[in-house]
């Protein structure tokens, strides 16, 4: 009865991983030693590597023989890449979840409200951190287990903070956007799924042809 804290473990390390990422620890092309993560943690290799693994399903690190671990060097294609997916599956979940939103937004509602002062603030984690929250919570009133775990598996926080870190992709407004899917929802908008779905993909950094 052991795989559970093994689970637990290798989501914290990957945690760790990911953060040091994110806030720029390791730059992209950087070797990241699994023997060094695993004597920081005070861990064994074994879920270190484990952890490592999923990272390089998620395309954010890139192993090979001669030059072990390393970061992507991601361009601005590889990280709109994931963009035309979720907004496919975001307007699947828009529409699942239009009856239960129009109800009741309470879930969403926090996030805007927290978008308004990340804003003002200019806090670009908040930024990430609310817009993700927002989204996920829209995903999850679809009430669709395969959905939700499908599209988190897509590792949006992670290529949202990395789009606005490393390509600064800002939009004008986080909090005026998101208030006005939550309208949308209140007035049972029968073009929700199209709002969503070009909000999504209105987000996705752009490369240049």
């Amino acid at each position: 009865m052991t795989a559970p804290v093994i689970h637990s473990l290798r989501e914290q390390i990957r945690e760790h991983i990911l953060e040091g990422i994110i806030s720029g620890r390791w730059k992209p092309g950087e070797r990241i030693v699994e023997r060094r993560i695993a004597t920081e943690l005070e861990v064994s290799q074994t879920p270190v590597r484990e952890a490592l693994r999923e990272l390089e399903s998620l395309r954010l690190i890139e192993s090979s023989p001669n030059k072990g671990v390393r970061v992507r060097n991601l361009t601005a294609a590889d990280l709109e890449e994931s963009y035309p997916v979720r907004a496919g599956l975001e307007a699947i979940a828009a529409e699942l979840a239009a009856d239960r939103l129009a109800e009741d937004c309470s879930a969403l509602e926090p996030h805007v409200a927290a978008l308004y002062r990340a804003d003002r603030a200019g806090d670009g984690t908040a930024q990430v951190r609310h817009t993700v929250a927002f989204h996920r919570e829209l995903v999850r009133a679809a009430g669709n287990s395969v959905l939700l775990h499908t599209w988190e598996g897509l590792g949006i926080e992670v290529f949202t903070a990395l789009s606005i870190r490393w390509l600064g992709t800002v939009q004008q407004s986080y909090a005026e956007e998101h208030e006005e899917l939550l309208a949308a929802f209140r007035r049972r908008d029968p073009r929700i799924a199209e709002l969503v779905k070009a909000h999504v993909l209105g987000c996705a950094p752009r490369h240049e042809s």
